[in-house]
């Protein structure tokens, strides 16, 4: 008996190993076996297939791919303060591959967890900054690691405010503003907020203290297409 295939794993559930048996959108890969290889909480599959190449033979692979489901992130803007906010946390993988402290300047982001990307994202926008967003504007949907992790993620911007605003103003002051932890404490998280002038964030793409690529993703589009774009 296998977790996660015929016994639950420990969050419920069974059959992983029928995950991506049944695709049919290319009639050049057949897939013939997909194992998994861990889940203790993400999924690590092992799937072999047979592949026609465009010369025509036949070829048997195997790929590993991490499945720790969707997310969804989120570029918050100040319009009329030229201002983004975003997160700072400890990003261990990071750490680990050669990151100075492992601690990441991104946009406010979480992974779906069963909502929509639209729900997922005003949520994580509250528990990650404390500011509630209203309708976000869609930006793009990407595969951010299409060699080994599934995930897609859904790109997303909305001016900000905070819970706290009243009709004088918003809650952050202009400038290197460093909010309070934020974050679900039952899960670790330790986030604190940084609003920063737009065009000194991409300063900080410029000079690699932004080194995160969904936030770059999002202050480019900023720059180019979004808020901030040169009319």
């Amino acid at each position: 008996m296998t977790v996660g295939v015929d016994t639950p794993d420990r969050r419920g559930r069974t059959g992983l190993d029928r995950h991506g048996r049944d695709l049919a959108g290319n009639p050049r890969v057949r897939i013939r076996d997909v194992e998994v290889l861990s889940c203790d909480w993400y999924v690590l599959r092992r799937t072999t297939f047979d592949y026609q190449h465009s010369d025509g033979h036949w070829s048997t692979e195997q790929r590993e791919t991490y499945d720790r489901g969707d997310g969804a992130t989120i570029l918050l803007y100040h319009p009329d303060r030229r201002a983004v906010l975003l997160t700072r946390q400890f990003r261990l993988p990071a750490y680990v591959n050669g990151h100075q402290d492992g601690m990441l300047i991104e946009t406010a982001a979480g992974l779906l967890d069963g909502d929509s990307p639209e729900e997922a994202i005003r949520r994580e926008a509250a528990e990650e900054t404390g500011h509630v967003v209203g309708a976000p504007q869609r930006v793009f949907d990407v595969y951010m690691s299409p060699g080994s992790v599934t995930e897609r993620l859904h790109f997303f911007a909305a001016p900000y405010r905070s819970t706290a605003d009243t009709a004088d103003g918003y809650g952050y002051g202009y400038g290197h503003g460093h909010g309070h932890g934020h974050g679900v404490a039952a899960e670790g998280e330790d986030i604190e907020t940084v609003e920063l002038p737009f065009d000194e964030a991409l300063s900080m793409v410029r000079s690699g203290a932004i080194a995160d690529a969904k936030t770059i993703m999002l202050l480019q589009w900023a720059a180019l297409d979004g808020p901030y774009r040169q009319r």
